[in-house]
């Protein structure tokens, strides 16, 4: 839940939303809705979460950083 006046609050999504605007959406057009919600989910899914290096990970992938977990047990 959001709490007042806490400009923090919105930063990981106005991050994420700037990526996607960036790196997906930049000059992209599309034929309705649906067509941009397919394509938003498939960036999302089989891209951004999957493929795509995060800082916070230590420049991994999440599918790098899961296995380098895996491997460290």
């Amino acid at each position: 839940m959001s709490r007042r006046s806490n400009p923090y609050d919105n930063a990981w999504t106005e991050s994420f939303l700037g990526t996607l605007k960036s790196e997906m959406l930049q000059g992209g057009c599309f034929q309705n809705p649906s067509d941009a919600r397919l394509e938003i989910f498939q960036y999302i899914d089989g891209y951004y979460n999957t493929h795509r290096k995060h800082s916070s990970l230590g420049y991994l992938s999440p599918s790098q950083f899961e296995s380098s977990l895996h491997s460290n047990n």
